[in-house]
């Protein structure tokens, strides 16, 4: 297996673009790591001076202790699965499986025993003789797959390769590449602007924004459950958090529809003092009156209904918070049983340990030592 290092790692193109800007993290041998976030932060030319396709224009990468900066993409020990499935269309599944294994000049025998070794771990063994067109999209991933876990190398890249998938398709192969990394122990690095396979595949997520700044790296329930900025918090979740803009007067966010003491919620009250900030929640942290737990504390809103969205075991509730000028969109989920009616005016509750408050200007986190739940 590997382990894989990044001191100020950045790439600036010829034409002055920076595309990656200092990166530093350190990956555990065998760790799954998920890069995500908006299209051009970075997340790919990261991936790509991993294996050796771009260069590193200032920073050190190492690969096993070793500085690897001017390694070949052959030296690194690196598989690649690309988001295309690059499967050659004239070769049967057995023959794409073992075509990097024939050039390599490798005994036949021991070619038919890793191919079945793999096809077996895939679940390919019945399509070794079927041709690409032949197969599902799903199965062509697999076969994709199953051409880089053939060469047993010790570090395996990700671009995306769910991206071709319907929906189905992609939850059925989430878990697969879970269990096969599992199996393999291989470090692998995988890239996705879909948060949902970030979060249930991945050890760590490092979450970048545009311009290639890294803004958090954490595992997901930390980056769940304690965002360090306005952008994790609102990237991560889905629906995405929501956020009520607002001053801090004699403790408490002053805003058109909310009045939220934050003594209870931050370290130091008197420091924000006069701040502008964000008061933010996560849609599926809300209450309805008959759900409240009388041992807890709530911050209590009113607002009106603009629409809903019966999704079977849940309902979104798109709402409006304020009035007049400041009045703020947000997205509840509530019981598909209690949703309210369209246009009614209805009362929500927030945990004050669901609540966070955000620096307007720096969008950073405001300390706090409330105990997430």
């Amino acid at each position: 297996m590997a382990t894989l290092l990044f001191k100020d790692v950045n790439k600036v193109y010829p034409n002055g673009y920076h595309a990656v800007h200092d990166f530093n993290m350190e990956i555990k041998d065998g760790e799954f790591i998920c890069l995500v976030g908006d299209s051009g932060c970075g997340k790919s030319t990261t991936l790509r001076m991993i294996a050796g396709l771009e260069d590193i224009t200032a920073g050190e990468f190492y690969i096993d202790g070793k500085l690897a900066n001017q390694m070949s993409a052959r030296e690194r020990g690196i598989a690649m699965v690309f988001q295309s499935y690059a499967l050659y269309p004239h070769l049967t599944v057995y023959e794409n499986l073992a075509f990097g294994l024939t050039l390599e000049g490798i005994d036949a025998d021991v070619i038919e025993e890793k191919v079945q070794a793999t096809a077996k771990i895939l679940g390919l063994t019945d399509y070794l003789e079927r041709f690409p067109r032949a197969l599902s999209g799903g199965q062509c991933q697999r076969v994709a797959v199953g051409r880089a876990l053939i060469r047993k190398v010790n570090i395996f890249l990700m671009d995306e390769p769910l991206s071709n998938l319907d929906a189905k398709q992609r939850v059925t192969m989430r878990s697969e590449i879970k269990q096969i990394h599992r199996s393999v122990g291989a470090t692998t690095i995988y890239v996705t602007h879909d948060q949902t396979e970030a979060m249930t595949m991945s050890d760590r997520i490092v979450v970048m924004k545009s311009g290639g700044y890294v803004q958090q790296i954490g595992t997901p329930y930390e980056l769940y459950f304690y965002p360090q900025n306005l952008f994790v918090a609102g990237f991560i979740g889905e629906p995405p958090m929501n956020f009520v803009r607002g001053t801090v007067e004699n403790g408490k966010v002053a805003a058109c529809g909310l009045n939220a003491d934050i003594r209870p919620i931050v370290k130091d009250a008197a420091a924000v003092e006069g701040k502008k900030v964000v008061f933010a929640f996560r849609p599926e942290a809300i209450k309805l009156a008959h759900e409240i737990d009388k041992t807890q504390k709530y911050y209590e809103i009113t607002s009106k209904v603009e629409l809903t969205e019966l999704l079977g075991d849940t309902t979104n509730v798109y709402a409006v918070v304020g009035c007049g000028e400041e009045k703020v969109n947000i997205i509840l989920k509530v019981n598909p049983h209690y949703t309210p009616a369209m246009g009614e005016e209805f009362k929500f509750y927030i945990p004050q340990s669901a609540a966070y408050l955000f620096d307007a200007e720096t969008e950073q986190i405001i300390e706090n030592e409330v105990v997430r739940h």
